[in-house]
């Protein structure tokens, strides 16, 4: 059965730099990350020398400031990098999300000692971060997390559990969210935690219906002890430091939907070019040319939602509503994208002799990390109509 090989996306890039970026970014996916996706999301193996190139290439710190090793690259740009990466394996893609929200506290609300000391491994070190916030009791309700930090002089201790923690137990760097004051959302810090530091230790990773390759952890602060200097912001601040972090971070979740939505339908129509029924390809049936269609044209329109989105950010306005509305539409298209391509493939997108399957399993995630997509909707509302009345 002849295959027709996807063709690359056309991008609007605002730059020559942008449009080699992605040239260096397609040649990284295509040569290093796809060829091994199957076989060691199989396995569950996270590829860290991966994420150990992407460093040394410039790709974990492309929307952060130049003085600090970043790539000083516009939303615009960096998003789209992220579809390039999670197309080829949402492991690599959601994981340079994942650390790019945990290096944002440092990057947008740290002092500038704090900045020059840490930022520079962070983003061309060689170090990988993780997004503490979520715990066992609190997910969408984020505002009611239990994990404590008590001053003692001139450090604080940390105890509590946090959950749901992509590169728990793995990462190098842990920004965590932790209860300072009061219960309510007023009551909360931000910290950063190194991996290293005594008390801290992760949980057996989750057992997932997909991105098996991705350690998902609780991760355990047993009296841990890190001196004021690592407290991000104002005591009181961290719950607007997440919040913050988090609208960005949709736009990155958007971004690696749109790419595993991409890779779908690449494979749903290459099996369709090359796949002979009553004498003709199964591409020449209208049914089928239709859905293959619809695919396509969901996909573009969350692309442009996305980008939309992220240049609002890139000139500063508002964008919380966008990022929302992004993160809802972009990853419903993924899980419907996805479902549509199982079935193109028919009895050979339920086997895993070919992508579809896992791409469908990899879809379902992405409506429930980084906030469900009711709670965008919730999000979404409040724009319009204002808080809920009471």
């Amino acid at each position: 059965m002849m295959e027709r090989a996807p063709q690359p996306v056309e991008r609007q890039l605002p730059t020559d730099e942008a449009r080699d970026l992605i040239s260096l970014v397609r040649d990284i996916a295509q040569r290093e990350i796809a060829p091994k996706a199957a076989e060691e999301e199989d396995a569950g193996r996270f590829p860290r020398e991966v994420f150990t190139l992407l460093s040394e290439s410039g790709l974990l710190g492309l929307p952060y400031d130049s003085e600090y090793g970043g790539g000083e690259q516009p939303y615009e740009v960096y998003l789209q990098v992220l579809e390039e990466l999670g197309a080829a394996r949402l492991t690599v893609g959601l994981g340079v999300s994942v650390h790019t929200l945990a290096s944002y506290a440092v990057a947008a609300y740290g002092t500038k000692q704090q900045q020059v000391e840490h930022l520079p491994a962070m983003l061309g070190g060689g170090l990988l971060g993780a997004y503490c916030l979520s715990e066992p009791s609190s997910g969408s309700d984020a505002a009611s997390l239990r994990t404590r930090a008590v001053r003692d002089g001139g450090e604080w201790v940390i105890n509590g559990t946090k959950a749901w923690i992509t590169h728990g137990g793995i990462a190098d760097f842990y920004t965590v969210m932790a209860r300072t004051g009061a219960d309510g959302p007023r009551g909360i810090t931000a910290f950063l935690v190194p991996a290293d530091a005594e008390g801290l230790g992760a949980a057996a990773p989750e057992k997932k219906m997909g991105m098996k390759g991705s350690p998902t952890a609780q991760v355990n602060f047993d009296g841990v002890r890190v001196s004021d200097a690592r407290r991000i912001g104002e005591e009181g601040q961290g719950f607007a430091i997440a919040l913050s972090a988090l609208d960005s971070g949709r736009l990155g979740i958007a971004a690696c939907a749109i790419g595993v939505a991409q890779a779908a339908l690449d494979a749903a129509v290459a099996y369709a070019t090359g796949r002979q029924q009553f004498g003709r390809p199964i591409a020449d049936f209208q049914g089928l040319r239709f859905m293959l269609a619809d695919m396509a044209t969901q996909i573009e329109a969350g692309r442009a939602l996305y980008l939309s989105a992220a240049r609002l950010r890139d000139a500063g306005r508002p964008f919380a509503k966008q990022a929302a509305m992004a993160k809802l539409h972009c990853t419903d298209t993924a899980m419907k994208v996805t479902v549509d391509a199982v079935q193109v493939l028919g009895g050979y997108g339920y086997t895993a002799d070919f992508p579809a399957e896992r791409y469908l399993r990899e879809a379902k995630v992405l409506q429930i990390v980084e906030g469900t997509n009711q709670i965008q909707r919730m999000v979404i509302a409040r724009h319009l109509a204002g808080p809920e009345t009471r």
